[in-house]
């Protein structure tokens, strides 16, 4: 295991759930969206990367439970169905919603990236093949949803519309939660893509000079 991204794994995790973020969730939607970037866009990856092809890594001990493409679509479903009007409100206003909805991205996130990063290294060159297509496909639908919250001319949860937060209007406070989605949620997906692509490059290259 790399103990330094476990231990940042665990503290961006205790940042997110129990720090200011967590006081404001019921708030702010970028509040929110933040812990939701925080979990599967940073925490997610960082525990993923401490136990890749380790010893601790399940996707070594049950392959079978940890294929890249179909965990691209268990993310897919979680984060778009907690971004529903009704799921997402539950959430927002009850800590057994909250909690659900915080323990599905961290299982589907660490799922993907497992997926993508890890399993034995026989099977590096397929399993880096599907990991970033998986990974490409997660950036693009992160960039969709999060374009879909940024752009409408008006607020989209009915529980969100008639409060103000700060100096934000409803609108406004929605729009700053989909470009947080749309950049971070985007680009980290993207880079993890690209750094399997990039991977399985050298692989190839290598093995035709053998």
């Amino acid at each position: 295991m790399r103990s330094p991204l476990f231990i940042a794994g665990c503290a961006v995790l205790a940042l997110v759930w129990l720090g200011p973020l967590h006081k404001l969730a019921p708030g702010p939607f970028a509040a929110h969206m933040t812990m939701h970037m925080g979990v599967v866009a940073i925490a997610a990856p960082l525990l993923a990367f401490a136990v890749a092809g380790g010893p601790y890594d399940p996707a070594r001990r049950w392959p079978h439970l940890f294929p890249p493409l179909p965990a691209s679509v268990v993310e897919l479903i979680a984060v778009w169905s907690w971004h529903a009007p009704g799921p997402h409100t539950w959430a927002r206003s009850t800590t057994t919603g909250l909690v659900l909805e915080q323990g599905t991205f961290l299982i589907s996130g660490l799922l993907l990236w497992l997926a993508a990063f890890g399993g034995d290294v026989e099977r590096r060159v397929e399993r880096s093949a599907q990991g970033g297509v998986a990974l490409l496909l997660t950036s693009m639908h992160m960039t969709l949803l999060g374009a879909l919250l940024a752009l409408p001319p008006r607020a989209l949860y009915a529980h969100h519309a008639h409060h103000t937060h700060g100096d934000l209007t409803p609108l406004e406070d929605q729009h700053l939660g989909g470009a947080i989605m749309l950049v971070i949620g985007g680009l980290v997906y993207l880079v993890g893509g690209l750094m399997l692509a990039a991977q399985l490059l050298r692989r190839i290259h290598a093995e035709r000079l053998r």
